[in-house]
């Protein structure tokens, strides 16, 4: 009875040996060759760079005129702020500039009016020269015929009070003339400041009117909107987000590579990039980025071996060219792997020829 089952244990055995002998010569024979050294390859998933659009002053949202999934274009307008209180506030500040400027007209009067007066001021003191010249040769005469007793001494004195007198009128009348000459500067000098008053009053209009301006958020490249962070009616602070969108001109598989394969990586190397979704498709695209730094490999990557402690993270980025002629298929999440060359020389081989519409 023993030998019998011995007999079959055996015959079992044998058998099992003969099943994993073939299924391990069928593996030989179709396990996959791999691309040689030449060659690395990565794991990764389709990103783009994403961009907040934001309000850049508070207020109230009026309206957002685009969707999630639109695509939308360099200078489209985006999103709108209420604008009641802006634009309330620009009449206010228009008005205040055309008082301003009626202040400058009535300061450039007033220097003018200075200048009359400084006018009036020196033909006073052409006066009061001439009316000092006039006394002081009456008085040289009245002192020639004092000498020869021909008028009495005190119309000599009464000469010299009078000339006196002339000489003090004169120096008054120059005073007023300096006095004249000082509130012209004066009067210039408010000229001036109001002038500066309705600079400063039209920088705040223009600024007003920027602000004007920037109520209108729009883009500055080609994008495609991911999500609404805000609905119309809401009241953002200066700066709060409105949308979130996509940027379809830069986008790029990220991908990780241990370390001997990460040092040989070269910036603008050629790239392959193979979409799960779309195997059928080999895309082309270049190295922009390679980390200077080893990291841990994030959980959400994973590689073909048992998973490398430290790795260097990789960008291979595809042609904006190539991306702006198939807009309605660019999705970001998608996994796939990327492929890249090592040494510069290898050839690609037939299946990584690039079969995507240039």
């Amino acid at each position: 009875m023993k030998l019998e089952l011995n007999k079959r244990l055996i015959k079992y055995a044998i058998g099992g040996v003969v099943v994993v002998g073939v299924g391990l010569l069928v593996w030989m024979l179709l396990r996959p060759t791999g691309l040689g050294e030449g060659f690395a390859s990565g794991n990764g998933r389709i990103e783009a760079t994403e961009i907040d659009a934001a309000a850049k002053l508070a207020g109230r949202i009026l309206t957002i005129s685009v969707d999630e999934g639109d695509f939308v274009q360099p200078g489209q307008v985006i999103a709108m702020m209420d604008t009641q209180v802006l634009q309330a506030e620009i009449k206010q500040a228009e008005a205040q500039v055309r008082q301003a400027e009626n202040a400058v007209l009535t300061a450039q009067a007033i220097v003018e009016q200075r200048k009359s007066e400084k006018q009036a001021a020196e033909a006073g003191v052409n006066q009061r020269v001439a009316e000092l010249t006039a006394a002081q040769k009456h008085y040289g005469r009245t002192d020639e015929l004092v000498k020869f007793n021909a008028v009495a001494r005190q119309q000599l004195d009464d000469d010299l009070a009078s000339q006196q007198s002339k000489e003090a009128a004169l120096a008054s009348a120059r005073a007023q003339v300096w006095s004249a000459q000082a509130a012209i500067i004066a009067a210039k000098s408010l000229v001036i400041e109001a002038e500066s008053s309705v600079e400063a009053l039209k920088a705040g209009v223009d600024s007003l009117h920027a602000d004007l301006v920037d109520s209108e958020t729009k883009t500055d490249r080609q994008a495609r909107v991911q999500y609404r962070v805000a609905q119309p009616g809401e009241v953002l602070a200066a700066g709060g987000k409105v949308l979130n969108l996509v940027d379809l001109n830069d986008v790029y598989m990220t991908f990780f590579l241990p370390t001997a394969q990460a040092g040989r990586v070269a910036m603008d190397a050629d790239v392959r990039l193979i979409l799960d979704a779309a195997p059928q498709y080999v895309i082309p695209a270049k190295v922009s980025y390679v980390a200077s730094v080893a990291q841990f490999t994030p959980k959400t990557v994973e590689t073909s071996s048992e998973r490398e402690k430290l790795m260097f993270r990789v960008k291979a980025r595809i042609d904006p060219k190539l991306l702006e002629k198939h807009l309605d298929q660019i999705k970001t999440g998608l996994p796939g792997v990327a492929y890249l060359k090592l040494d510069a020389n290898a050839p690609w081989p037939a299946k990584l020829q690039v079969n995507v519409p240039q």
